[in-house]
């Protein structure tokens, strides 16, 4: 009896321990970190449809306007700083009503996203604003990043506001107002990855891709500056890479496949690579 009692110690102790092991993996995920070293130089821009030039006049007579009394700032610190995001509300779509069609893709913060049925993000509050100003209702109309210009372009929206960067190949479908954002891609590693370690300017960061063959498999968001800088595009000015340059609905998509160990790296816009980071990081 002594001896079988020894024994059930023994295995129950046993299986404490492995309990043990297994919750500290649990806890134990992977995370991502950023090379903090800016790929390309970029403006942001919102893209109105080419048939309503004087919505163009408007929007660019409204951002001077929130860019000298202050307000464009304050929108930024509710996203950057100490500020309190503010929700937007969309209506629903309805002919009969003078409607500012706002096309987006909110996946991308701090620019645009979604909490529950509310929108948020530096964009979305710029758009309440210009729809207040011109007296207008807001319909948010949300849509794959892809789409966004295409949408204005087929008259289905009125302006798209998506973070998007001027470049002439988006100009075939809008006409771009007054540049409101600086932004660059940044790449994002796995944090126990020390390639890079050491790179200071981007030329070094770019000669460490260059070594790199198609076995290498890089998560891009479709459509963005991040794909073109890696595939390449002459319209865009990138020579582009000899990697596997993957795509994604969105950012958050391609790092936590990237953490799953299915990717190696991420290019993606610089705000929403840190929010998307520290997002992750923080569950992990």
């Amino acid at each position: 009896m002594k001896t079988f009692a020894k024994l059930l110690c023994l295995a129950l102790a046993c299986v404490f321990a492995l309990s043990a092991l297994a919750a500290c993996g649990d806890g134990d995920k992977p995370t991502a970190k950023i090379i903090d070293i800016r790929l390309t130089d970029e403006d942001y821009a919102f893209g109105v449809d080419k048939d309503q030039p004087e919505l163009l006049e408007q929007v660019n007579a409204f951002i001077a306007e929130i860019m000298e009394n202050g307000t464009f700032e304050e929108i930024c610190n509710k996203y950057f700083g100490d500020g309190t995001p503010t929700a937007v509300a969309s209506a629903e779509l309805d002919p009969n009503k003078d409607q500012l069609l706002v096309a987006t893709n909110a996946a991308f913060e701090p620019f645009e996203y979604k909490d529950g049925d509310m929108y948020y993000g530096i964009d979305m509050e710029i758009a309440k604003l210009l729809a207040d100003k011109l007296g207008k209702e807001l319909v948010i109309q949300n849509m794959d990043f892809d789409a966004v210009c295409l949408s204005v372009g087929q008259h289905q929206s009125d302006i798209a506001m998506a973070g998007l960067t001027i470049n002439e190949t988006r100009e075939q479908y809008v006409t771009f107002a007054t540049p409101y954002y600086k932004a660059s891609q940044k790449l994002i590693v796995p944090s126990n990855d020390t390639r890079f370690d050491d790179c200071k300017t981007v030329e070094d960061i770019e000669a460490i891709l260059k070594e790199m063959d198609k076995n290498t498999k890089i998560g891009v968001q479709n459509g963005t500056t991040g794909q073109k800088y890696l595939v390449g595009d002459a319209d865009w000015g990138f020579e582009g890479f000899n990697v596997d340059c993957i795509g994604y609905k969105n950012g958050s998509l391609a790092v936590q496949d990237m953490l799953n160990g299915n990717l190696d790296y991420v290019v993606i816009d610089e705000e929403p690579a840190k929010f998307i980071t520290e997002a992750i990081n923080k569950n992990a």
